[in-house]
């Protein structure tokens, strides 16, 4: 990969440039995704899965400012943690882990995950599952099951699937992380706005003030018409949650970005887009290094 003082080539990464602002230390991309061929993917996965491996995700790291990171376990390893523990290791303790397993997991596999830093349990409910549907049980399940070690449940989810689940969400006993804004459009999850976007929008809102939600500041490029470089359609609603929760927000990349087309995703742009919705750099930097150290355990954590 072709680099110099000023920029950095980095795969699955669109353009070489930095980040308008040089982030402080200890910045944490805190969704981010491991794929490597030497592990198998699961037998439901439809798709077959890039290289995208921690060698070049350090690229990454390097072009954007980054120490520390969170790797989420993907669906399509369904519930096999190895790549993710792997990655884990090689990282080392700059990185923390979000796992995915079944509502029947041992508990001492969920004391194996804890030994190698995974701090998390994802529960998608909306990309392909290798137990197939996930239910609303199952994720109170596991939310008690992984109460006793501290951990927090992440969760994916439509809009329409916030709304509903919203009772369920807001009762559990860990703290949730809500994925990629709540996949709300942009255009029309803003106050006051009716249909099932805006019913989001309200319901996001009721759960951050509540005290036990997180959310992920990630995937913009999900939901928005405008696209990068500025994401602009976006605005609005990242700037919304900033004002309503900024002690309970994190930001992730979502690199390698594989819901979109290969090579289209600047990752300069999504930290950019972050100092947007953030408006200052005492907001920003709380985004980026005091919040991720509060919810995964990082050392120095207030």
């Amino acid at each position: 990969m072709a680099m110099n003082a000023s920029t950095i080539a980095v795969a699955h990464s669109a353009g070489t440039n930095r980040p308008f602002r040089t982030l402080p230390p200890l910045a944490c991309d805190s969704h981010m995704h491991i794929f490597d061929a030497r592990f198998a993917p699961s037998p439901h996965w439809p798709r077959t899965p890039p290289q995208a491996d921690v060698a070049m995700y350090r690229q990454l790291q390097q072009r954007l400012g980054t120490s520390r990171a969170v790797v989420v376990t993907p669906s399509t390893y369904g519930t096999d943690n190895a790549c993710t523990l792997d990655a884990l290791e090689r990282l080392g303790d700059v990185a923390r882990g979000v796992a995915v397993v079944a509502h029947d997991v041992a508990d001492a596999e969920l004391d194996r995950l804890a030994a190698h830093r995974v701090c998390g349990l994802r529960v998608n409910f909306v990309s392909p599952q290798s137990w197939g549907e996930t239910t609303a049980h199952m994720l109170v399940t596991l939310a008690h099951r992984v109460a006793r070690l501290g951990w927090h449940v992440q969760v994916f989810v439509q809009p329409e699937q916030l709304v509903a689940l919203e009772p369920v969400l807001g009762a559990l006993p860990v703290h949730l992380v809500v994925d990629h804004l709540g996949r709300i459009d942009p255009a029309e999850g803003v106050e006051g706005v009716a249909g099932v976007e805006g019913a989001a929008h309200a319901a996001l809102r009721r759960l951050l003030d509540g005290g036990n939600t997180w959310v992920k500041l990630s995937g913009a490029y999900i939901r928005s018409s405008v696209g990068g470089p500025s994401y602009a359609d976006t605005l609005p609603l990242g700037r919304d949650l900033v004002r309503a929760a900024p002690e309970r927000l994190v930001w992730g990349s979502d690199w390698p970005h594989t819901t979109e087309a290969p090579g289209s995703v600047n990752d300069a742009d999504l930290v950019d887009l972050l100092q947007a919705w953030a408006g200052t750099d005492e907001a920003m930097d709380r985004i980026l290094v005091d919040n991720p150290a509060r919810l995964y355990g990082f050392d120095g954590a207030a």
